[in-house]
């Protein structure tokens, strides 16, 4: 049985999509499963998997869905993994000809179920690290300690423990298509740390129909989403105070984006909710002013 599960989600991306399965073919460890994750595709996308299927160079698994976003991509393939880890390679992404052979080098050696798993680098094009490495001086951290207390920056590539990821199921709201991902991470961060692994595992491209750049449209159509998102940080037990405050100024936004006048009731902490008010009212007003061309229901 294969030990790791490379699982991308896609959506109308077969235009790029050959540049992640030729990475795959590349490998020097064939120990994974690459489970495709379509999330409503309405372009080429199952024909030219199904070609790579017949082609037999690597394990693929193809799993077609109605659109729900990309929370609603890893929710599915969270329900097929069966092997002990899993990484996502998003569909306009890449894997170094020896990631999987360093994912399962370094688990072998160092892993354990007393982490939920192991943090990598991403690069670019050229192999220049994302933001910073990892720091030297500590072997294992929580997702949120190594952004919050030890200042690492930039996008980083997380390999899980696969029966971990199976917990905290995103939550899918009508007419609404995305969920911060980072959800998940938070909710394991308060049970397990995570390996630190300096090695490049992912070089990524953000495209310009990716989420990462259009974050201000997503905030104003998916606003149930976004309020979800930011209660459950404000639930937090390990951040701090000021970190509580931000969430709370985006959780008024959101709800006065859904019109939901009971979110005071609903808030985690209603005295920070109560202060973030003003700042709310300014931000949800702001994002109003930058998004006028969209129609939102």
């Amino acid at each position: 049985m294969k030990q790791l599960t490379v699982f991308t989600p896609t959506y109308n991306r077969d235009y790029c999509l050959h540049q992640c399965y030729e990475s795959l073919k590349r490998q020097t460890s064939q120990d994974f499963i690459w489970l495709i994750i379509d999330d409503g595709s309405t372009d080429n996308t199952k024909e030219l998997v199904n070609g790579w299927i017949d082609e037999g160079n690597i394990q693929i698994n193809y799993h077609w869905q109605e659109n729900q976003g990309m929370h609603g991509a890893h929710n599915a393939a969270y329900g097929i993994i069966d092997t002990e880890l899993n990484v996502c390679i998003d569909s306009d992404d890449y894997m170094p000809g020896d990631a999987v052979a360093k994912i399962l080098s370094f688990w072998e050696k160092h892993g354990s179920n007393q982490v939920s798993g192991m943090i990598g680098l991403d690069a670019d094009n050229n192999e220049c690290i994302i933001g910073t490495r990892l720091p030297e001086q500590i072997e294992r951290s929580t997702l949120f300690n190594l952004y919050h207390k030890y200042g690492v920056k930039g996008d980083k590539k997380l390999v899980y423990r696969s029966e971990l990821t199976k917990k905290y199921p995103y939550p899918i709201f009508k007419d609404e298509k995305y969920v911060g991902l980072a959800y998940k991470y938070h909710m394991l961060d308060k049970d397990y740390e995570m390996l630190l692994m300096n090695e490049i595992l992912c070089c990524v491209e953000y495209l310009p129909d990716g989420s990462s750049r259009n974050m201000l449209n997503q905030y104003r159509k998916n606003p149930k989403g976004f309020s979800f998102y930011r209660k459950e940080l404000m639930k937090l037990p390990f951040t701090s105070s000021s970190f509580k405050f931000r969430q709370a100024v985006h959780y008024v936004s959101s709800n006065l984006m859904i019109r939901n006048w009971r979110f005071i009731e609903e808030t985690p902490n209603k005295i920070m909710t109560v202060l973030a008010l003003p700042f709310g009212l300014s931000l949800y007003l702001f994002i109003l002013s930058k998004t006028r061309k969209l129609r939102v229901s």
